[in-house]
């Protein structure tokens, strides 16, 4: 009897796999979602691959397990089946695609990259390139998937379009391609579609002006809840919001005013150290009561080992009267005041927002990360964040004194 349902596998939320009955399986794993066959031959287990759900529903992974079980049972292999109908050389784009991935996903961030990575390709390539050997895949084939973004979805289809180029880059690696890539973009698309930069303006996150700072800072000092302390926290330590909301314990030296974030949550994939004014000290030392474990959250969410949800930090600025501006504004706005208000080179604004530094040459140069500096950066943004807007009013931007 078959056990699975569409409500079921819908449902179905942990890694793990689940048996719909007669070796046919659908299996969770990462964030993604597949079905696969499993069938002994000559006293070993044997597993293939049946496609990924959702693009093959319940009703066609039963079909497909059904074609092969009548193929087992008349003595052949789906497996070398499968292979005598492809060819070596002659790998689907779904397949070299789901290679890829499961290749690079020890080197990315987090499960979730993998996820997006699967469903754009799943939902705008597929369709259309997904049965088609990657050798046979030109330039004709790209741009059909990606004109009717190009315009109505830039970002996507910017991010599409470097997802396609390097499966083919991955399937040339391996012998399974020949010829130039008709995803690259320099020297090839660019010829052939406008400008990401042209089609549509970039849109900058909305931010607090920084002379208003002082204003909604005490605003949120008078709030009551984890999310307005959290914000505070993100604000004087120019941090992003899922650095902020993942803060641990372990990651804070309370006594050496250091915050130390891991490479692992930073967008660089490097350890950031951040200076801790005593502000940012003082709204760690307020949470402190609520403190778990050495390895807890500092700022824990309603669900136990949880963290909070950006929408609870949107909210709490919404509250202490950040109008449209977002979370990520706030650096932006911290930036803006760095550049307009205090006297500091501009790598060391960037090393406080952990930007990469593009400038090969500089970056060949300055290997540390300006500590000592910062700190008084961060010092000095503590006393803004602390200052009513009256008291802001007169001071001149340095670049117009």
């Amino acid at each position: 009897m078959s056990k699975l349902t569409d409500r079921t596998i819908r449902a179905i939320k942990a890694d793990g796999r689940y048996g719909d009955g007669r070796g046919l399986w659908f299996v969770r794993r990462g964030g993604s979602t597949a079905w696969a066959l499993r069938w002994m031959r000559g006293g070993k287990a044997r597993e293939m691959s049946l496609g990924p759900y959702p693009e093959i529903g319940l009703a066609g992974a039963r079909q497909a397990a059904l074609e092969a079980r009548r193929l087992i049972l008349a003595g052949g292999d789906p497996i070398e089946a499968r292979k005598a109908r492809k060819g070596e050389d002659g790998r689907t784009f779904e397949t070299v695609a789901l290679e890829y991935i499961e290749a690079h996903r020890a080197g990315w961030r987090n499960e979730k990259h993998g996820a997006q990575w699967l469903a754009t390709l799943a939902a705008y390539a597929f369709p259309a390139i997904g049965a088609k050997p990657a050798q046979a895949i030109g330039t004709d084939h790209v741009l059909a998937i990606l004109k009717p973004l190009w315009t109505a979805k830039p970002e996507t289809a910017s991010r599409l379009r470097g997802r396609i180029e390097a499966v083919l880059d991955y399937a040339k690696s391996r012998g399974w391609r020949a010829g130039e890539n008709p995803a690259a973009w320099r020297g090839h698309l660019d010829n052939l579609l406008p400008a990401r930069a042209k089609v549509a303006a970039v849109a900058h996150h909305p931010a607090v002006p920084w002379r208003e700072i002082g204003t909604v800072m005490a605003r949120l000092a008078e709030s009551k809840g984890t999310a307005a302390r959290c914000l505070q926290f993100a604000v004087l330590t120019a941090a992003r919001s899922g650095e902020a909301r993942g803060a641990r314990w372990s990651e804070i030296d309370l006594d050496g005013g250091l915050w130390v974030v891991p490479g692992a949550r930073m967008k660089a994939g490097k350890d950031h150290r951040v200076p801790l004014s005593e502000p940012a000290l003082a709204v760690l030392r307020e949470m402190e009561p609520l403190k778990r474990a050495r390895d807890g959250l500092v700022f824990p969410g309603g669900r136990p080992g949880s963290p909070l949800s950006d929408v609870a930090l949107a909210k709490a600025l919404r509250v202490a009267g950040g109008g449209d501006a977002t979370v990520h504004g706030m650096r932006s706005t911290f930036r803006d005041w760095a550049a307009e208000a205090t006297s500091f080179p501009r790598e060391i604004a960037e090393a406080a927002l952990a930007h990469s530094n593009r400038d090969k040459v500089e970056r060949a140069y300055l290997r540390g990360d300006a500590l000592d500096k910062r700190r008084l950066l961060m010092t000095q943004w503590a006393e803004c964040c602390t200052r009513s807007p009256a008291a802001l009013a007169d001071v001149l931007p340095l670049r117009r004194a």
